[in-house]
């Protein structure tokens, strides 16, 4: 009996898998409904002029939805409904993306899950480095500029203690814990698509996919990040 539940959670995790990498409202109700991660839908963009008519090139800004011309994130921040709005409930959830149907979708972090981000070429040094060393790593999400690695969830405080024992952190890292977000694949972000640079893996119990400790990978992430610019850029 054992070996057949095995068998039908490994089916279920590979259906999950392509289902995530079809629609954003696939992924959104896999992360309520199966993981039970809170979502939200982004922003989005506007349809501009040259993607009406057909003929936007590709890689070019588009503007966000939220009309602000000076937007930090465009695209990819909650707008309406707000971040606190995140939820599990899979009808809500639906219903977002029945109604916006390319939404990007973002997890709401310091919940069930949080996350920490670096800028993508300082990502693919830190990878390598803790594939090296053995460590067993989360989901991890690629986009142009960022890589973010999601993790269990921590307090300020105790990323304060990790941080405290280097002398110098880079301010190109990024830490989304409480009332923080990361979007999630396959969103669109305005020139390309998230996606799982580590697919999702099952946890204990086979629900919620597996989380490694933030301890475990901060220190490397920390000198990955002292080789990429150093900044505050938030743009995805």
């Amino acid at each position: 009996m054992r070996e057949i539940l095995g068998r039908r959670r490994g089916f279920m995790w590979s259906k999950w898998s392509r289902r995530e990498r079809s629609t954003p409202r696939a992924a959104a109700l896999t992360c309520a409904e199966q993981w039970r991660w809170p979502v939200v839908p982004g922003a989005g963009f506007e349809l501009g002029a040259e993607e009406r008519r057909g003929t936007s090139r590709s890689g070019a800004v588009r503007a966000c939805a939220c009309g602000r011309p000076d937007c930090a994130v465009p695209g990819v921040h909650p707008h309406d409904p707000e971040l606190l709005a995140a939820t599990t409930d899979p009808r809500m959830v639906g219903w977002w993306w029945t109604k916006r149907p390319d939404a990007p979708v973002l997890l709401a972090t310091g919940g069930p899950a949080s996350a920490v981000s670096l800028p993508a070429s300082a990502g693919v040094k830190a990878l390598a480095t803790l594939d090296a060393m053995g460590v067993r790593l989360g989901p991890v999400i690629a986009t142009p500029t960022r890589t973010t690695l999601l993790v269990a969830p921590y307090s300020m405080e105790e990323l304060g203690e990790l941080l405290h024992r280097h002398d110098w952190v880079p301010s190109s890292l990024r830490y989304h814990g409480r009332g923080g977000y990361v979007v999630l694949p396959p969103s669109d972000t305005g020139t390309s698509r998230a996606a799982w640079e580590r697919a999702p893996q099952p946890g204990p119990g086979g629900s919620a996919p597996w989380l490694p400790d933030i301890a475990v990978i901060v220190d490397t992430l920390v000198e990955a990040g002292a080789s990429a610019p150093d900044g505050s850029r938030l743009a995805y």
